[in-house]
């Protein structure tokens, strides 16, 4: 992502260039369905995935992800790795790339050493406030009149902060007993299993079923697996993919609330205000 040596022609749709962004610039781009290879830059960079999902095989870093990229997905390559992706359709990625310079003022600030913060590739990561974030540059990106600069370097150190606490957090699970977990096999079919079925009504036996566990065994597995328990994560997805449809889609809101699991519009609606504090009306829609 940093220094492509092959890629498909990309069309940059809206780009941070021209408006004297500090501490992060982005570009909303548009690629074609083939394989992009990335050499190892000075940059760290995420990109997080709009539009129609398609199936991904990724390889960065020598940690390898093949499976359905959905809207909300984010990948993130810390400088000075090499990645190779390869999409079968056309796909819509927000790329953000930081200095390493700015991690570390962060850190500082939070008391941190940054020489002992580990930043490491993370493909498919699912993280709200990463994603509200995202959305809120993309947003700013596609405004008539930008934002102040100042807005963005608030939304930079945001973004650089929950990049540490991700970090951070991975240290702690990797010290602390937090239990027993779901196999990487186990829950990556999970994973997969909810992302195709969220049109579906879910219930708790069928997951157990398809991770191969007891309905109550799954609850503490996911949980400690995920830190999230395993019927908010099921809702807060079909709110984030509902969220994605609105933002990308001219689908009927009765649809979109049926493609993504909710019984009916307004259930959608009581949902994504709980939620997001927002309903779907107050989502920008792509014009006709």
């Amino acid at each position: 992502m940093n220094n492509f040596l092959s890629e498909p022609k990309r069309h940059v749709l809206f780009s941070s260039a021209g408006r004297n962004w500090n501490s992060l610039e982005a570009d909303l781009v548009q690629i074609p369905a083939g394989q992009a290879q990335a050499q190892s830059g000075e940059l760290h960079v995420l990109g997080m995935h709009f539009g129609p999902p398609v199936n991904a095989d990724c390889l960065v870093g020598g940690s390898r992800r093949r499976g359905v990229q959905k809207p909300g997905d984010i990948d993130f390559i810390p400088a000075g790795v090499d990645g190779v992706w390869e999409d079968d359709a056309t796909c819509q990625v927000l790329r953000l790339t930081l200095r390493p310079t700015l991690i570390d003022q962060v850190a500082q600030g939070l008391g941190r050493n940054a020489d002992e913060i580990d930043l490491v590739p993370r493909l498919q990561l699912r993280d709200t406030r990463i994603e509200a974030i995202g959305w809120a540059i993309k947003a700013d990106l596609e405004a008539d009149t930008p934002s102040d600069p100042l807005y963005i370097d608030l939304l930079a150190n945001a973004l650089a902060v929950r990049l540490i606490e991700i970090a951070t957090l991975g240290e702690a699970r990797t010290h602390a007993e937090i239990g027993p977990k779901m196999s990487t096999r186990q829950l990556r079919i999970l994973i997969e299993f909810i992302e195709t079925n969220l049109d579906q009504k879910l219930h708790l036996a069928d997951l157990a079923s398809v991770a191969g566990v007891s309905s109550t065994r799954l609850k503490s597995l996911f949980r400690n697996s995920t830190g999230t328990p395993v019927h908010q994560y099921v809702i807060r997805r079909r709110v984030e993919y509902a969220r994605a449809l609105i933002a990308t889609t001219t689908m009927p809101a009765s649809q979109i609330a049926l493609a993504a699991g909710f019984a009916h519009q307004s259930h959608m609606a009581t949902t994504m205000r709980r939620l997001l504090g927002q309903t779907p009306g107050e989502i920008a829609r792509p014009t006709a």
